[in-house]
């Protein structure tokens, strides 16, 4: 059941999860990966009011129930950008998905499949675009780039791509120097797993550079004229992912590119920034659908993906609540967390009498203010908690081996 990696321990479960919700994951996870890795995948920056309030925000808006509609059996079908998905919920890229489990984005992109789910992997994956797109050769996907100062790097990774049928690229420009994460400082997080594209490219692993110290490789600059040669030299589908204002979309908008990404990046970043749906109204209006809206950050429940849609997105990102599943139970654990969101989903568009997602995003929200709480980080000393020690979460030392299954780390 437990992998490891140079003493780093990795799951090798593939198993369905059953739950009553997405969020209890996160406690039962922190009995399969070590202290470090858990808190670079659950924590925020400073003192994460933002990454609170991502979720906590969601109850501003609130559903409109709907009765005597005379509709049942929904259905979560739905399209973007010509591809057929099986439901709204999106898995969002997040970096080095061997923290949760050794096949990595090769696990996430079978679990994302099985679900009918669109895909989309980083710069900074474990596994080679080539290994996930044929871990599911006919399933859609898309790429998320962390642009580089070295545009050599850049071209391998947009051949790449190419080749491996990416049906686009999200072009990260909300992170271009990292959020100050004091989790990540306080447990001394790096990453653990090498990265491909940094092996491929310069023999690199990647593993054992900080969050911060990854950034720092990729560029600082970026503005229009990226999105434009982006296009030009991939010739595919460019989405600005990391925009939060309504001017940054215009902007978006108006170098091509041909989709908008509303996220704060989950928290991660600028402490202080808004929730990210409390700011997808006033951003779907001032795009009025001339290019699709994707949202994330902060998704928890059914209710909180139909609101999305009911305020102007398109798709809806999930993020930390996947690499739970992941490290829990491998691809089918990943499948297990989109089928809960969608089982919730499809509860709420029954008592609204939304018979497909097109409805849902003509669905009748209304909207009450109220504020949240401002309390320190969940790894200040006088909050953190002490962190379970079992079997599988302990990293080896030289010449230890794995009790039950007799591998040495590798």
């Amino acid at each position: 059941m437990t992998y490891y990696y140079n003493g780093f321990p990795q799951s090798e479960r593939n198993e369905e999860l059953h739950m009553i919700n997405v969020d209890e994951l996160e406690e039962k996870v922190k009995k399969v990966i070590p202290e470090g890795a858990y808190y670079y995948i659950a924590s925020g920056s400073e003192n994460e009011w933002t990454w609170r309030n991502n979720t906590a925000a969601f109850n501003h808006y609130q559903i409109i129930p709907r009765a005597l509609t005379d509709m049942d059996n929904p259905k979560t079908d739905t399209e973007f950008m010509g591809m057929k998905l099986k439901t709204p919920i999106m898995i969002s890229p997040i970096a080095c998905h061997g923290i949760a489990h050794k096949d990595a984005e090769v696990a996430t992109q079978k679990g994302a499949a099985a679900a009918g789910a669109l895909f989309s992997s980083s710069t900074y994956a474990n596994k080679s675009v080539e290994d996930i797109a044929a871990a599911a050769p006919d399933a859609p996907r898309f790429f998320q780039l962390y642009l580089s100062k070295d545009w050599k790097f850049n071209e391998m990774v947009f051949n790449a791509i190419k080749k491996a049928g990416y049906k686009g690229i999200f072009l990260t420009v909300d992170a271009l120097v990292s959020g100050y994460r004091e989790a990540n400082l306080r447990t001394n997080f790096t990453y653990p797993v090498p990265l491909d594209f940094f092996k491929r490219y310069i023999g690199a692993k990647g593993e054992g550079q900080s969050v911060a110290q990854m950034y720092a490789a990729s560029a600082q600059k970026i503005g229009p004229e990226d999105v434009k040669r982006i296009k030009e030299e991939t010739g595919l589908p460019v989405i600005v992912k990391g925009v939060m204002s309504v001017e940054d979309a215009y902007k978006s908008i108006g170098a091509g590119a041909d989709g908008i990404y509303i996220t704060n990046h989950g928290g991660r970043e600028v402490d202080g920034s808004p929730a990210t749906i409390d700011v997808l109204p006033e951003i779907a209006k001032a795009v009025n659908h001339r290019v699709p809206i994707i949202f994330d950050s902060g998704v928890r429940r059914g209710s909180h993906v139909f609101k999305a849609l009911a305020l102007g997105a398109d798709m809806v990102g999930i993020g930390r609540p996947y690499l739970y599943g992941l490290a829990l139970g491998g691809a089918k654990g990943v499948k297990s967390v989109i089928d809960q969101l969608d089982k919730e989903l499809l509860i709420d568009m029954q008592l609204t009498g939304c018979k497909t997602i097109d409805d849902v995003k003509h669905s009748k929200i209304t909207h009450i203010n109220y504020s949240s709480d401002n309390l320190d980080s969940i790894t200040s000393p006088d909050r953190m908690k002490p962190y379970p020690k079992t079997a599988d979460n302990q990293i080896k030392t030289d010449g230890q081996t794995d009790a039950v299954s007799s591998a040495s780390h590798h």
